[in-house]
């Protein structure tokens, strides 16, 4: 069953479930949905959604797979619904900006990490977790190509727990971004920042954490000191999973040649970039892709549980 409640912008549909867990004070996660559409293929996708709702069940925690669906903004999805966003064409790709006219519109859509946030904390939700974070392109000097992502950490009261920000990005320029922006990013248990597929970018992590619990005590000490925004737990893709970052840079600047080559930009640059990358691995990095996404939910479990403890 599911329950509308009314916020200031737009009322947002919560399953009893994930409405429930909020009034008790219990464990939420909220997860993004573009991955879903956009990120993987089928029905890897919709397997993929399943099987990470299981993993931060057992963590104690309950799913919040957020989407809009009809024009309604959802927060929390059936199995129906995670069916539909896998195999439905005309879902849209939705960041922060597009939330109106897809709401207003009456349309489906599955949402980015920006647009994730601002439902989660809308519906009061803390903790997200997604693969990796969206931030500024290659050559963005140029195009003045960069995430809505970031600025929605400025601005946002959401833990975001990813593999780091995906590898077709310009690490250094994002990690520069996102401390002029006053953004947290927090490496878990590493003092090097992941680089999504790889365990290894060459650029340090600014913060290091080795416990759930103090990643929860940060959370909870940067809200009450009244400083506004999220922050980044960077999760590094286990060992036995990662994609070695001198493997794949030759194969992350083909595809990005082949995007060139076929004029893809905008919005349409990452799953371009993320689906070429697929083809030319025959298939090693959507395994990578699904195992490190699985592996940031059992931490983003975690660290809700954590972070419900100290909020009760």
């Amino acid at each position: 069953m599911t329950t509308n409640i009314d916020t200031p912008h737009h009322a947002l549909t919560l399953t009893d479930e994930v409405r429930t867990a909020l009034a008790e004070g219990r464990p939420v996660v909220a997860l993004e949905s573009t991955i879903i559409s956009h990120g993987m293929p089928y029905p890897q996708n919709v397997a993929m959604a399943t099987e990470v709702e299981r993993i931060i069940r057992d963590g104690g925690a309950v799913p919040a797979t957020i989407a809009v669906l009809g024009g309604r903004p959802r927060v929390g999805l059936t199995a129906d619904d995670l069916e539909l966003l896998a195999t439905d064409p005309n879902v849209a790709k939705v960041s922060l900006r597009d939330l109106p006219y897809v709401i207003a519109r009456g349309e489906h859509g599955a949402t980015t990490v920006a647009a994730t946030m601002r439902l989660a904390a809308l519906a009061g939700i803390r903790t997200f977790v997604t693969g990796g974070l969206g931030g500024v392109h290659r050559g963005a000097q140029h195009s003045f190509d960069v995430s809505a992502d970031l600025t929605e950490l400025a601005q946002t009261d959401v833990a975001v727990i990813s593999a780091g920000v995906k590898s077709i990005l310009d690490i250094g320029l994002t990690l520069e971004t996102m401390e002029t922006l006053g953004v947290p990013v927090i490496g878990y248990g590493t003092d090097e920042f992941p680089a999504f597929f790889s365990r290894h970018s060459g650029f340090a992590a600014p913060m290091r954490s080795d416990s759930p619990a103090e990643l929860a005590a940060i959370m909870r000490t940067k809200w009450d000191l009244g400083i506004r925004g999220g922050l980044n737990v960077a999760n590094p893709i286990p060992e036995a999973d990662e994609v070695p970052s001198e493997h794949i840079d030759s194969i992350i600047e083909q595809a990005l040649r082949d995007m060139d080559a076929k004029g893809v930009k905008g919005k349409e640059a990452t799953p371009f970039l993320l689906g070429r990358i697929v083809e030319i691995t025959g298939g090693e990095s959507l395994r990578a892709n699904i195992a490190l996404v699985k592996n940031n939910a059992r931490l983003g479990a975690e660290i809700a549980v954590a972070y419900a403890g100290l909020t009760r």
